[in-house]
């Protein structure tokens, strides 16, 4: 859908799509890391995240010095989310995070995964980085 007054992109979305909560977490999660406001982004993960990748993320981040969910120490400048797949109970998207602007801007690609029967986020892999 497109505004017809400025053309550009309506932004909408359903709770009982899981594409449309990963979309709606990272948005929602990227605002609040570049906020500095560390107990939405803590709560955002407890509503989104599975218990048990809850606990895998801090551990990777433990060992990883970054954040797990954005997989980097900075903060995007822009995020996009697809459809990837879908199957036993899992939903599949793919994640492209933006870094800097521009021609010279960098992307990295998640691989996220929910789970169909809650739509919470049950793991995230690290994709491919390109310039």
């Amino acid at each position: 859908m497109t505004d017809t007054q400025t053309g550009t992109a309506i932004r909408s979305g359903s709770p009982d799509s899981a594409v449309d909560r990963v979309a709606d977490f990272y948005g929602a999660y990227i605002d609040a890391v570049s906020d500095g406001t560390d107990d939405l982004s803590d709560e955002l993960r407890a509503h989104y995240l599975t218990e048990d990748f809850r606990q895998r993320l801090a551990a990777w981040e433990e060992a990883n010095h970054a954040d797990g969910v954005l997989r980097a120490q900075d903060v995007p400048t822009r995020w996009e989310v697809n459809y990837h797949d879908s199957g036993a109970g899992h939903l599949f998207t793919t994640v492209t995070l933006t870094w800097g602007t521009g021609p010279d801007a960098g992307h990295t690609r998640l691989a996220v995964q929910s789970d169909l029967s809650t739509k919470l986020i049950s793991d995230i892999e690290d994709g491919a980085t390109t310039s």
